[in-house]
């Protein structure tokens, strides 16, 4: 099963900028393991059971709990059975259809299986 989870997080209690707060939320995806992507909107990742997907959403919260009053969070999940490697394979995809390499730029990806 491949779960793709793409959320982002964020305390509204802080400020304007709040990049110091979502590179802590990196750091705990960081730890998990799990391929991910980070991007401007949000972090897509790569799981294979929603209980992970679920698990990281609650280690991203419990890590701003903490010492932010207010937690605005937006959560998406693509849940399909007899899949993996769908973080890339999705964008592989279209870029097969359109005969060309899309010019847009990963931020960040950590894959596991290419490390």
């Amino acid at each position: 099963m491949s779960v793709l989870l793409e959320f982002a997080m964020f305390p509204t209690d802080k400020g304007e900028s709040v990049s110091v707060y979502v590179s802590r939320i990196l750091k705990v995806i960081e730890e998990e393991g799990q391929p991910y992507t980070l991007t401007a909107m949000g972090t897509i990742i790569e799981v294979e059971k929603l209980e992970d997907a679920l698990k990281i959403v609650k280690k991203a919260y419990r890590e701003l709990e903490r010492d932010c009053n207010r937690v605005y969070s937006t959560i998406k999940l693509d849940i399909r059975k007899g899949k993996r490697g769908r973080l890339r394979q999705k964008i592989d995809s279209v870029e097969r259809k359109l005969g060309k390499k899309l010019s847009s730029k990963l931020l960040l990806t950590r894959d596991i299986e290419n490390a």
